[in-house]
């Protein structure tokens, strides 16, 4: 990449904004304009709204889309993750049908993964899907699913063949969530917020052309999903303040469709263990000034900064368009065992006071909700079992464990049973 290239796209999409960006448009006109001058996800073939730029190109265009004051298209929750899949594993029509309207934001998505006796075991799953009179009838039930309330579509992973051994099994769907068959319930988690779902699915139907990827290959379209999901965990710390709000339909738009879709992760920032507040609240409260607290202090930054480094060099595979690798493992983990060492330092800066809740607890409850709500990293996403097992296995080359269901069709093979 020379400058000069840099500077002319640059001077390029400067001029295209000058001349279409228009604060008073509906949100989705806006975005449509975008998508159809293809700087709406510049680093996408050209075939599907975008301009084939390297991802360090793409990221110039989203820095002059924001120096323009312009809004970019939707990017927030789950449906990242179905972008990311219809690119790698969908077929032309699907594309068709749901990467426009993904970027537009007029589709909400959720995933549909997790089951109550299949967590981190996720190739163990038992939602079924029966292909009836060429379509596909799904029955079952999904658990810890963020936004299913409100998503339109889901990323449903189902087992087709109960004779074949268990990842062979699997299939992955685009299914409808506003229809009769589906029912969402939420769930209340123990810091008070309601983020996650449980799915039950009752003779759901699934069309035959939203089969991703061929019948029996879910696991391979499954693999793809997490490895984006988890890549997410590198930059789960929270950001800067919001700016001063913009004036303009569009902007208001916007605002409203960020509240309602950030609404299930307003407490994520706790769950990472909040690293940055712990100096703040060391110099409130004097710790400070004691030698053993300054040292846990040091580590946990040392730990932080490390994860932060490794997290830059994934962004720098990912900017030389590298697909996502086990290097998100190493991120999950990371994080994992970060929060937990920010949450004992919190608790040794605030003694017993980190334990109340309410007006009168530290920081207005946040520092209790950093204790009940870092357990969560460890598991979503992956636990941290299961990412020690794709480190060791895919970074360290070490052998896999002996499994004694290894080759065995899955209906022979022991399974947990939720009743």
């Amino acid at each position: 990449m020379s400058t000069t290239t840099e500077a002319a796209l640059r001077a390029e999409v400067a001029a295209w904004l000058a001349a279409n960006w228009d604060p008073e448009l509906s949100l989705v006109a806006w975005r449509n304009r975008l998508i159809d001058g293809g700087w709406a996800a510049p680093a996408w073939p050209r075939a599907w709204f975008g301009r084939d730029l390297p991802p360090s190109l793409a990221a110039v265009v989203e820095q002059e889309i924001r120096k323009a004051g312009a809004v970019g298209v939707a990017r927030t929750g789950p449906r990242t993750l179905a972008q990311s899949v219809l690119l790698a594993h969908g077929t032309d029509a699907q594309k068709r049908a749901f990467l426009r309207r993904s970027l537009t934001g007029e589709d909400g998505w959720c995933q549909l993964f997790s089951e109550p006796g299949s967590g981190s075991d996720l190739a163990a799953a038992t939602t079924r899907a029966e292909r009836r009179d060429g379509r596909w009838i799904v029955n079952g039930q999904k658990l810890w699913t963020t936004s299913a309330h409100h998503a339109d579509w889901g990323l449903l992973l189902a087992r087709t063949n109960w004779d074949v051994p268990k990842h062979q099994g699997l299939s992955y769907f685009i299914i409808a969530m506003r229809q009769p068959g589906v029912v969402v319930q939420p769930l209340r988690q123990m810091n008070g917020h309601a983020s996650f779902n449980q799915v039950f699915f009752t003779d759901a139907e699934v069309p035959a052309d939203n089969l991703v990827g061929t019948e029996g290959g879910g696991w391979a379209v499954a693999t793809t999903t997490l490895m984006h999901e988890r890549r997410g965990f590198e930059s789960i710390a929270p950001g800067p303040a919001d700016p001063a709000p913009r004036a303009g339909r569009v902007h208001d738009e916007e605002r409203a469709e960020t509240a309602i879709a950030l609404e299930p992760y307003k407490w994520y920032p706790q769950r990472t263990g909040r690293v940055d507040l712990v100096i703040e609240r060391a110099r409130e409260t004097g710790a400070i000034a004691d030698p053993a607290t300054r040292q846990e202090i040091a580590k946990l930054l040392v730990l932080a900064r490390c994860a932060e480094w490794t997290a830059r060099r994934a962004r720098a595979a990912q900017a030389d368009g590298r697909a996502p690798g086990p290097e998100g493992s190493l991120a999950k983990l990371a994080a994992s065992q970060i929060a937990r060492a920010a949450a004992r330092v919190h608790t040794r800066i605030s003694g017993a006071d980190a334990m109340l809740s309410g007006a009168d607890s530290p920081m207005d409850g946040i520092i209790a909700e950093i204790l009940v709500s870092t357990p969560a990293i460890s598991i979503a996403g992956g636990t941290d079992e299961i990412q020690r097992n794709i480190i060791a296995e895919r970074v360290l080359g070490m052998p896999k464990d002996d499994n004694p269901d290894a080759g065995k069709p899955f209906r022979d093979i022991r399974r947990t049973v939720v009743r």
